[in-house]
């Protein structure tokens, strides 16, 4: 009876409508959700955020370096994202003698801004539902090769929306001259490093900054000292008026992946199997990589972009098996596939749907797991390092790192990686060199000289084979998440018959790095049992936990002295009664990967943050959105404005800036 009652419960909870704060929203079908935006606290329109004929937000938002957001701040082209989102760009400008990552980097003039090969950033200037065309028989070729027809600059995709119910066209702008303007200290920028990633509460200072640059004619154009900084239609004013507890908020941005409506075979697959054995693999690299940036400076820059990017999804798939298994989604979500299962079965083109899904993630889900543990292995190795690399003043202590990176993986691979899948070249040369380690000592040695590499080719030819073997296996080369060319065909008509079915539910396209409106609140949460947490951070937070003897807590001593004397200026304000500077915020918006960087904004429509993160228990909502726990982190403009003021002494950006 017990048993029944949770699962008819669980069933009426998944049956709810979308919640207020749940949802990412096509730009060009937002006037659907503008009444609702407004009794929220918007108080523009829908032209206001997405239109053809006249400048509208959508100009004033960039996909940034392919995979983050950008917002414009001025007429002059100055663009505000991410610290994380321009590492790589500030990396690769900084030395042991100009070390940009430690001690920031602040062009005082045009002269003195950074050029970054192969940065762009890209303008949508339109969306159109092409479904009808694509049914009559055209080609997504032929459709994108007439948007961007005598358009130098233009791109264009055509991207599924609800596993292919729906297709649109999207048209974009592609700048290229993107230049470094200014980046904090990482320790500023990177506050907290690692071990507050994904965690609330969050002091980072995640920005930076970059200008685009166009032709004299304000036209795409490579890069020359002869351009000029580009114009845009619009750019967004500033609000330095602060947020408090149950205001409006609004993302813009381009947020990368979800999968709302996938089985529950899928997210028990994500949660007991696939994410637990990612996070194995990467434990170790993770540990060899931070010994070797520990022992030495020089190690720590070379391989700080490489650290981040593996520890980033590390940390968000332990926060996701957390969410996933802590709100019951695998329970939740087969009750509600269950209820849909009993509505279809007197209607002949759904009746079977369910059933056949859960048969096609039976025969996919040991090939997916193994081209992932490839993928996660020795895919992740260098088939070569060039000259420079092995010449490197670091020869020694980098040349042992990564051999070490070598045992490792080679190791997992042969351990977690179905042995029906394993590459035949790899089984014949470990039988050959007696383990794992030893067949990879031989393959690195090979590797690192630089010269014939016969083993590695041999073994990355055959893991490039397995890999294509397991592509036919599944009949798709999109393979970002658990599926099949069959599971998409039964999802295109599972997704279809949830829309007949519950009326009641606010659906919304999935994520898949288009742009997208989502909105909600400043709010805090209940993280657990009498433990709520306020939705604002101070510079005193920041204070409490600065600590000269660690790399990432490790403040500037400027900031320590403008804390000593509360020199703090116009950006001084009154929290929980005391004179500070505010960090950094959370929000209800439904958020995930590709929305770091997306502007905040109030009701006004003016900025008040930049989005760079969630909170570890929300990262869960790519496949389940809870309202009452998932939050986004975003870092106050006002930290921004400050640093940029007060630490980089760049005020002369500041008057570029519209600020109210």
């Amino acid at each position: 009876m017990k048993k029944i009652t949770l699962l008819t419960l669980l069933a009426l909870l998944a049956l709810l409508p979308a919640a207020a704060d749940e949802g990412m929203w096509l730009p060009s079908l937002i006037a659907e959700r503008i009444d609702d935006m407004r009794s929220k606290g918007f108080r523009l329109t829908a032209e206001d955020i997405y239109s053809i004929n006249q400048a509208s937000m959508k100009d004033a938002v960039v996909l940034f370096d392919g995979g983050c957001t950008g917002e414009l701040v001025s007429p002059e082209g100055l663009l505000l994202t991410n610290h994380h989102c321009g590492y790589d760009a500030i990396q690769r400008h900084s030395t042991v003698e100009h070390d940009y990552l430690t001690d920031g980097f602040w062009a005082r003039s045009r002269a003195e801004e950074l050029p970054n090969k192969d940065l762009n950033v890209r303008f949508l200037v339109r969306m159109e539902e092409v479904t009808d065309r694509i049914a009559a028989g055209e080609s997504p070729r032929d459709i994108i090769a007439e948007a961007c027809a005598g358009e130098p600059g233009y791109k264009a995709t055509v991207e599924q929306m609800y596993y292919g119910n729906q297709q649109f066209l999207f048209v974009y702008e592609q700048f290229d001259d993107v230049r470094l303007v200014a980046a904090p200290p990482s320790s500023i920028g990177k506050f907290g490093g690692d071990t507050d990633n994904w965690i609330w509460p969050r002091h980072t200072g995640d920005f930076s900054v970059f200008r685009i640059y166009a032709s004299k004619e304000n036209k795409p154009a490579a890069y020359s000292p002869d351009n000029v900084p580009y114009r845009p239609k619009r750019y967004f004013t500033i609000s330095t008026r602060g947020v408090k507890e149950g205001d409006f908020t609004m993302i813009y941005g381009f947020p990368g992946n979800t999968q709302e409506y996938i089985l529950s075979d899928a997210v028990a697959y994500i949660a007991e199997s696939s994410d637990p054995a990612k996070i194995a693999i990467r434990d170790g690299r993770l540990e060899i990589i931070s010994r070797a940036q520990a022992s030495d400076p020089a190690l720590r820059i070379h391989y700080a972009a490489k650290h981040a990017s593996i520890a980033n999804s590390w940390k968000k798939w332990q926060g996701e098996v957390l969410g996933i298994e802590r709100r019951g989604t695998v329970a939740s979500k087969r009750a509600y596939e269950e209820a849909f299962d009993r509505w279809a079965q007197d209607k002949p083109e759904y009746r079977r749907v369910v059933s056949d899904l859960k048969a096609e993630y039976a025969r996919i889900t040991t090939p997916y797991f193994a081209r992932e543990i490839t993928v996660e292995t020795l895919r992740a190795l260098p088939a070569k390092y060039s000259a420079a690399e092995r010449a490197e003043a670091v020869f020694p202590a980098r040349r042992e790192t990564e051999r070490e990176l070598f045992r490792w993986l080679f190791g997992e691979y042969a351990r977690r990686c179905p042995v029906q899948y394993q590459v035949p070249e790899f089984l014949d040369g470990v039988a050959a060199s007696g383990t794992p380690e030893a067949f990879a000592e031989r393959v690195f040695e090979e590797v690192w000289a630089g010269g014939a590499t016969p083993l590695s080719d041999s073994l990355r030819s055959g893991s490039k084979r397995m890999l294509g073997h397991i592509t036919w296996l599944l009949g798709t080369d999109r393979q970002r998440n658990l599926t099949s060319r069959r599971l998409n065909e039964l999802y295109t008509v599972y997704i279809k018959g949830l829309r007949e079915w519950d009326t009641e539910r606010a659906f919304y396209p999935d994520a898949n790095l288009t742009l997208r409106v989502a909105y909600g609140t400043i709010a805090g949460y209940e993280y657990a049992d009498g433990e709520y947490h306020k939705p604002q951070t101070t510079l005193d937070g920041i204070i409490a936990k600065d600590n000269p003897e660690i790399y990432d807590y490790d403040i500037p001593q400027s900031l320590r002295d403008l804390y000593a004397s509360k020199d703090y200026g116009r950006w001084a304000t009154e929290i929980d009664g005391r004179r500070t500077v505010p960090v950094c915020f959370l929000a209800s918006n439904h958020t995930t990967g590709g929305n770091s960087g997306s502007p905040v904004l109030n009701g006004n429509g003016e900025l008040i943050g930049i989005n760079f993160d969630r909170t570890w228990r929300s990262t869960m909502s790519d496949v389940a959105f809870d309202p009452t726990i998932c939050r986004n982190i975003a870092v106050d403009i006002r930290y921004v404005l400050f640093v940029i003021d007060r630490v980089g002494k760049a005020g002369h950006l500041l008057r570029e800036m519209k600020l109210r």
